[in-house]
């Protein structure tokens, strides 16, 4: 059986974010495929001193160090090392630890690293890490066998700076088709009606252009509320001056993990409204789409990879408005076609069965020199 690590999120189940769901999605189905799988996690606080399992994954415990702002690449270091030996492909989700990717390769284990989009424009970051960050994809490029980008646009951009890197190959995030309960109870605690709100999931950063989206929404005036999910109570200037702009017409609902809950606001809502700019294939447009949801996002070629026609797109304030004032000159008809065309997009590229069998096909490639098209 071939042995395969996933580092770099913080372990399964997931609780967290996109990682945490790709590597606990990934891990199973390689499961499923007859691989011996092991997912590192952060020591939880009930740990006794053991390996962990879930739905036939090995979840290995590492204790973080507390260094700090270096606390994170520590991790990954950390996880690196203790996986140096034992596996046929440890994969690295994430560049920020490239330059230590290097030691699995000692021990004769195949390195993939997972680009994780445009890390390093993210302006969360000080420009000291910016150029950290910058630096540790072009070392990915040399340390690692291959390198996986979840959208095309990033492979594209990949093989054009870095040309004598290591090779690469695109392979999509995915989706999973929601349940198909919903919950009323969801809606009347936050006092919402259905089809009656307009829907924002997304990490409270500039990139994500959620001032944009607000100011947009007060420029559309019109009577459709603008919820947000996503934690806004970091001390961070723009966390607090979202924090300013919350009024009746503007509901922030905090960071949501219940599956539940989110599916019963993507599936209720009368748009969604996505402005991630920087990424890849973005995990909540993706499962937005898979819902249902009528979109409008940000101009950007990874979001217009993945939306393709059936998005509508804004770059402006002004023309998110004028995209909202739309939606009201819409028929149920026209509305229910662009619904299912979303859905109808997700089947046909994102789901996870898809994924997981691309990746499995190039694990026996890379490993095994088997050909892609006999792997499966």
């Amino acid at each position: 059986r071939l042995r395969i690590a996933i580092l770099g999120s913080r372990g399964i189940p997931a609780r967290y974010g996109g990682f945490e769901t790709f590597a606990e999605k990934l891990a199973v189905g390689l499961v499923e495929h007859g691989m011996d799988v092991t997912v590192y996690a952060e020591t939880p606080l009930e740990y006794q001193g053991d390996d962990g399992h879930h739905l036939g994954v090995r979840i290995r415990y590492v204790t973080p160090l507390s260094l700090g702002p270096a606390s994170v690449v520590a991790y990954d270091v950390q996880c690196l090392w203790d996986a140096r030996s034992e596996f046929d492909v440890v994969y690295m989700l994430g560049y920020g630890a490239a330059w230590a990717c290097w030691i699995p390769r000692l021990w004769s284990s195949r390195v993939w690293v997972n680009l994780d989009g445009l890390e390093w424009a993210r302006s969360k970051w000080s420009r000291l890490v910016r150029i950290y960050l910058r630096l540790m994809e072009a070392t990915a490029a040399r340390v690692a066998h291959r390198v996986i980008a979840d959208a095309q646009a990033i492979e594209a951009r990949y093989k054009r700076i870095y040309r004598s890197g290591a090779p690469s190959t695109f392979i999509p995030y995915g989706a999973t088709p929601p349940d198909d309960t919903s919950s009323d109870a969801v809606l009347t605690a936050h006092g919402l009606l259905p089809d009656a709100y307009l829907l924002v999931i997304a990490r409270m950063e500039p990139e994500n252009h959620i001032v944009d989206i607000i100011g947009g929404h007060a420029l559309y005036g019109g009577g459709l509320p603008l919820v947000l999910v996503g934690d806004i109570q970091a001390d961070t200037p723009y966390c607090r001056q979202l924090r300013a702009l919350q009024c009746d017409q503007v509901q922030f609902l905090g960071a949501v993990y219940d599956p539940l809950t989110l599916s019963t606001l993507r599936k209720r809502c009368r748009a969604y409204v996505h402005g991630h700019s920087v990424g890849g294939t973005n995990p909540s447009l993706i499962e937005a789409m898979m819902c249902g949801c009528q979109i409008i996002a940000h101009d950007n070629v990874f979001n217009r990879e993945v939306l393709g026609p059936v998005g509508v797109y804004f770059g402006s304030q002004a023309e998110l408005s004028s995209s909202l004032q739309a939606l009201g000159n819409e028929t149920d008809a026209e509305r229910q076609v662009k619904q299912q065309d979303a859905v109808n997009r997700v089947l046909a590229q994102y789901t996870w069965e898809k994924v997981i069998c691309a990746y499995v096909k190039l694990i026996e490639q890379d490993v095994r020199g088997c050909p892609a098209s006999l792997a499966v």
